[in-house]
């Protein structure tokens, strides 16, 4: 299920038990000692998915621009994030939570699909080979830049002595 999370799969197989007998995460997290932020979690996966909530999801699903956008309006406009959840199968009303926050914070721009990874290399022409010359002066150019730094960290501790 949830690799990160602190319930062991007893206790979550217990907490679920327990919700399907009519228990809140409250109660469900005195009864098994456990903290009710993981508990409440867990309720309300529970909420959506129902006895499946155990079950791990064979794959990651991707969201378009237009269906979070859209599920995200019905929130502001008024609807619950359980039932948004339960209606579009999403594993937790906490993925329209999160959706909520980047657009309001980002706006339309902070739900589009960003590419996973690091992103490549510009591809440029490739580099025509330095001359001598050139290299010497960048050098040149860097040192000068070294010495004038190195320069004023001197006057500096100079005007901290006095």
């Amino acid at each position: 299920m949830h690799s990160s999370s602190s319930l062991s799969e007893e206790q979550r197989e217990a907490a679920v038990a327990l919700f399907e007998l009519g228990w809140g995460y409250k109660s469900v997290a005195t009864k098994l000692g456990v903290s009710k932020k993981a508990a409440n979690g867990l309720y309300d996966r529970w909420r959506v998915r129902g006895g499946t909530t155990l079950l791990a999801k064979p794959t990651k699903r991707k969201f378009s621009l237009e269906f979070k956008l859209m599920v995200v309006q019905r929130f502001l406009a008024g609807e619950t994030k359980v039932a948004l959840a339960q209606e579009f199968q999403l594993s937790s009303p906490n993925l329209i939570k999160a959706w909520v926050s980047k657009y309001r914070s980002e706006g339309e721009e902070g739900l589009r699909p960003k590419p996973k990874g690091r992103p490549k290399a510009l591809t440029e022409a490739p580099a025509r080979p330095v001359s001598e010359l050139e290299r010497l002066r960048r050098e040149n150019e860097r040192l000068r830049a070294e010495v004038a730094f190195l320069g004023k960290v001197q006057a500096l501790r100079g005007k901290e002595r006095r």
